[in-house]
């Protein structure tokens, strides 16, 4: 048994601060705050409400992960955001129609309340949308500096002892990186010079690491992928991590896909398409911001299916990826997939998926974790990327850029689960014959 990692305590109150409040962190305030005021569980939050086996099945020692680990309580929770369209999170929920009117009602006060800060928008990165509670400064520095001014004064007024910080605004543009992201100094410097290929997303991340707020990507923008990020991250001593967050159908991939390679059946093909009609789907609409959902949503099946070790099985899989706006499915997204395999003497297969999904749904208990597995990594004196969170994200950061994500999603909980075992000075769970 190692020893336990020294972890500050939870106290105070944690600021959770989301760029974007729009479906998803509208969706999430509204049900942290009605488990305030009902006890009722957050359902699909881990933290909330996963169990943890420590030592041998038959020990049964399995206590829930939030009493496990000194995480901050729903209750210590303040939220803050920006947005460009909405004024505060009651607008936001009603806009966007996620959730119905007899579920807004008994909290609406408290949605009132988060009053959105004026954002940094730049509709160069979102062409389909329009901002106009935004914020202007005669540099992108300039506009740092004012959310850094945002971040302190949130702090201050609301008495947080901790802040964290989780991406929740659209997708930006596809960008590959330039120069101006190679280290802390070129990106300063673009920042000083308005450099054109600095986005939005990217000042927040740099407002973040410069405060010391932990800061969690949501969306497939290259953002906390950086050189200059990482680079950031790892000299304040603060915890980053992304991207994208893993809600419908790369959830089904990452679920379907390990059990089909555990059987050894082969893939001769993946066809994917989506219908949404909430802001993303308005957003992803436009090519240039597709192409950054695409990248993030291809990635899945090599790495899971190795072609290069399973030739014969995985060497020439046809997988598509597709996302169509369709304004009447508002939230409520439709994924369906056609799955061609094939087993024994190569005889083909097919599976039919048709998720009727609830995009934000999914999305907010996983910004629920993310807000306080970050916070406790910051107090467990975690800096960097931390890979140990990829179970949230469809297109995991690696500590090491050099490796491939792992996109498997059980094994993606086992380390999840290893690493809190770990930190508690508990011994990993390797489930051999007798464990």
């Amino acid at each position: 048994m190692s020893e336990p990692r020294q972890i500050a305590p939870a106290t105070g109150k944690l600021g959770v601060l989301l760029p974007g409040l729009g479906a998803v962190s509208s969706t999430l305030i509204a049900g942290v705050e009605t488990a305030k005021q009902t006890g009722e569980p957050p359902i699909g939050s881990i933290t909330q409400m996963a169990k943890i086996r420590l030592g041998s099945r038959g020990d049964g020692v399995n206590p829930y992960i939030k009493d496990f680990v000194p995480l901050a309580q729903l209750d210590d929770l303040v939220f803050g955001g920006w947005d460009p369209i909405s004024a505060n999170a009651l607008e936001a929920a009603r806009t966007c129609g996620v959730l119905d009117e007899r579920d807004l009602a008994p909290i609406s006060g408290a949605l009132e309340g988060v009053v959105a800060m004026n954002a940094v928008f730049d509709q160069a990165w979102v062409k389909r949308l329009d901002g106009f509670r935004v914020k202007t400064g005669e540099t992108k520095m300039d506009l740092a500096e004012q959310l850094m001014a945002d971040i302190e004064r949130f702090r201050t007024e609301n008495g947080c002892d901790r802040l964290v910080m989780v991406w929740c605004g659209s997708t930006e543009a596809y960008r590959e990186p330039v120069e101006v992201h190679q280290s802390i100094e070129t990106f300063e410097r673009g920042l000083r010079e308005s450099h054109a290929e600095i986005s939005p997303s990217q000042i927040y991340a740099y407002a973040a690491l410069q405060s010391r707020v932990p800061y969690a990507n949501g969306a497939p923008n290259l953002t906390c992928d950086l050189p200059c990020m990482i680079e950031l991250a790892d000299r304040n001593g603060v915890p980053i991590g992304g991207k994208d967050f893993k809600t419908g159908q790369t959830l089904m991939k990452t679920i379907l896909a390990p059990g089909f390679k555990s059987r050894m059946l082969g893939l001769n093909g993946w066809y994917s398409t989506n219908i949404l009609g909430n802001r993303d789907g308005e957003v992803l609409d436009e090519p240039e911001n597709f192409r950054s959902k695409e990248v993030s949503k291809l990635g899945v099946l090599e790495t899971i299916f190795q072609p290069e070790e399973y030739p014969q099985l995985y060497g020439d899989i046809s997988h598509v990826v597709r996302i169509n706006y369709y304004p009447p499915r508002g939230d409520n997204k439709e994924g369906w997939d056609n799955i061609d395999i094939f087993g024994w003497m190569g005889y083909p297969m097919q599976i039919k998926v048709d998720f009727l999904c609830r995009d934000s749904i999914l999305a907010a208990p996983l910004v629920l974790d993310l807000a306080l597995f970050f916070d406790l990594a910051a107090r467990a004196g975690a800096k960097g990327v931390q890979e140990w969170l990829s179970f949230y994200f469809k297109s995991p950061q690696t500590v090491d850029p050099a490796l491939p994500p792992e996109h498997d999603i059980f094994i993606q909980q086992t380390k999840l689960k290893n690493t809190l075992r770990e930190w508690m000075g508990e011994p990993a769970v390797t489930h051999s014959e007798a464990g």
